[in-house]
């Protein structure tokens, strides 16, 4: 597919990058940001809601109510938004089983993709799940169970006849990836992007877990999975209130693809979303809970969930979880932090993988090698990338000490292989590398983790 006179503009404009340029304000994402529209994600929450359930054993062929009533209207939103968005059913059917699937059901994932127009094999993914539950056992005020992923049973049972609006759960991460893809599919990006509705989330992350292990075996590349779930709440069950920030969770360790995905969004959308504060939560997710990310982190990828910090357990899986116990311009704000990191990501150059990554992810790309230098007190870093798109300004190193969370140093050093820091420690640093194109765009960082040492084989007599 050739690239039009609007991409080309955006990935080949001709300039110099200087260092300061890594952290300028890119107008595509920009328009992005501005383009959400509080109004229509209310109005999208207000219809998943008049479905009355969604949950996946209610009805699939009520054009009014249900979960296939649901489905289908998700479905044809996406399809309204652009003929570039490739829609479809990600279909598989599921034995009873001994947990919360308590008959055979077929489950449907609905899938929309925007291709790329420079790495199409290189996706982005925004989720959330569109289907809901409401418990029948569960101690008053005790946090939910959903998705659990330590493979318990959970003592919480759904009903399925009754009403299950799950408007914050997960009607405001659903909400989250239409309006970005009502807004994204305007545009053309380097990197193809995919917004996807899960479904059986509440019965154990069933649908992502099943789309999870089918990409991986596909041996799909995707760089990143944005995750949304429960991002409607600003006041929680203690009655505190906060409107003004949102958590991020991302799995060990600390050098992790997932927690690398996680810094860079602070990065990035503190940058272009200021009057939201992005709220790293070193953990996989919250205790004892999990969500739709947990798959991809498993299969490997880099994944990430984003939620309140101010939950009220009272009413998830709950008939009153409601849009009107919920807040619209809360989402919305949740949805332009999202949309900066989505469209920072899309427009990034292919990011330099290190030893460990691929090793998960299949090709070669770059190598990173550290060493101390001919000196052996020098940090000496080489790499190496395989086509490099043509946009491409070059690299730059970025640095912090073991102890601390966060990159504290970062280097331009231009379209090179190779860097010498000298009189710099590598025994008490973390180093990583990141490909920097013509507009500023920057690809996740790459770091460098040495790999543990084999066993020693010893012989004894």
């Amino acid at each position: 597919m050739r690239l039009t006179a609007a991409l080309l503009a955006i990935c080949t404009a001709p300039f110099v990058l200087r260092a300061q340029d890594v952290k300028t304000i890119n107008p595509r994402v920009m328009e992005v940001i501005d383009a959400v529209s509080e109004e229509r994600i209310g109005e999208t929450l207000n219809k998943l809601e008049s479905f009355g359930t969604r949950n996946i054993f209610s009805s699939q062929n009520d054009p009014e109510h249900g979960i296939g009533a649901a489905r289908k209207w998700i479905y044809e939103q996406l399809r309204s938004y652009s003929p570039r968005l490739e829609v479809s059913y990600d279909t598989y059917r599921v034995k009873k089983n001994k947990g919360r699937i308590i008959r055979d059901v077929e489950l449907q994932n609905v899938v929309a993709v925007l291709p790329g127009m420079v790495n199409k094999e290189h996706h982005i993914i925004v989720s959330g799940h569109y289907d809901s539950a409401v418990a029948v056992r569960r101690p008053q005020n005790a946090a939910p169970t959903d998705g659990a992923t330590d493979g318990a049973v959970s003592p919480v049972t759904f009903d399925v006849e009754s009403k299950a609006p799950g408007a914050n759960d997960d009607g405001s991460g659903t909400a989250a990836v239409l309006e970005m893809a009502r807004v994204m599919s305007r545009y053309e990006w380097k990197n193809t992007i995919v917004f996807i509705a899960f479904t059986a989330e509440e019965e154990g992350l069933v649908g992502s877990t099943l789309y999870a292990r089918r990409v991986h075996k596909e041996n799909q590349i995707i760089d990143a999975v944005l995750n949304n779930d429960i991002i409607g709440d600003d006041v929680g069950g203690s009655g505190r209130k906060n409107n003004t920030s949102v958590a991020v969770y991302s799995e060990e360790p600390a050098d992790s693809l997932s927690r690398e995905l996680a810094r860079y969004v602070k990065q990035v959308c503190e940058r272009y979303v200021p009057s939201m504060r992005v709220d790293l939560v070193f953990r996989q997710d919250r205790l004892g809970r999990g969500g739709d990310h947990s798959p991809f982190n498993q299969e490997g990828y880099a994944a990430i969930r984003f939620t309140t910090p101010e939950e009220n357990y009272a009413n998830q899986h709950s008939v009153t979880d409601t849009v009107a116990n919920m807040s619209i311009p809360y989402t919305a704000r949740v949805v332009r932090v999202n949309a900066a990191a989505l469209a920072s990501l899309a427009l990034a150059p292919k990011k330099p993988l290190v030893e460990e990554q691929i090793m998960r992810q299949g090709k070669p790309v770059m190598v990173m090698m550290l060493t101390r230098g001919k000196t052996r007190y020098d940090a000496q870093l080489r790499w190496k990338n395989e086509n490099p798109e043509p946009d491409l300004a070059g690299y730059a190193i970025v640095v912090r000490p073991t102890t601390s969370p966060f990159w504290e140093q970062e280097i331009f050093v231009g379209n090179v292989t190779e860097y010498l820091m000298k009189d710099v420690s590598i025994d008490d640093r973390i180093f990583g590398v990141k490909a920097i194109d013509k507009n500023g765009n920057a690809s996740l960082v790459s770091v460098y983790v040495p790999r543990p040492r084999p066993p020693l084989e010893i012989e004894t007599y």
